[in-house]
């Protein structure tokens, strides 16, 4: 009886230490300046229909372009073609990000976009702020973090289930 007890306390030990140092890593507070890491060029040539033609954008990448641009605020119809409205999100995009304001991307732009839309996702899927069904079901009787693991270790010992 007395393992189980320090055994418990060295686990429940360890598992304070951790949980204090992942407490203490974060998202970074340092700001940068978005446009010192692109390339000069992405600010300076011009899109054309024969630099956009050159990405060999299909109707797949189109519409992936759609969304992404609908999820970064710029809302625009998914339907996997550059019509006049698509032009003109296009545009607002460019013009919010400084670049040459043509409708059309080149290969910079087209990969500044979508280094944005992952950016972006990712941000998204890390927030702490997920709503109920978000969340997996979890099993009765179990709780997150290590009151949970040292109960359910201390349950399986005395054959609690």
């Amino acid at each position: 009886m007395m393992r189980v007890l320090i055994l418990a306390l060295s686990m429940l030990g360890i598992l304070v230490l951790v949980s204090a140092d992942a407490a203490n890593a974060g998202l970074s507070t340092i700001s940068r300046d978005q446009s010192e890491a692109a390339e000069p060029a992405i600010f300076t040539d011009e899109a054309t229909q024969q630099t956009e033609d050159q990405i060999g954008l299909d109707k797949g990448k189109r519409r992936n372009v759609q969304r992404g641009l609908t999820g970064l605020g710029f809302d625009t119809k998914v339907n996997g073609k550059f019509d006049e409205s698509t032009r003109a999100v296009i545009t607002r995009w460019q013009g919010a990000r400084d670049y040459p304001k043509t409708g059309f991307f080149n290969t910079l732009q087209y990969n500044a976009l979508q280094t944005e839309i992952v950016s972006a996702a990712h941000a998204g899927s890390t927030g702490n702020d997920k709503a109920d069904g978000d969340h997996p079901a979890r099993r009765r009787g179990r709780s997150d973090g290590p009151g949970g693991l040292i109960g359910g270790m201390m349950g399986g010992l005395f054959g609690r289930r």
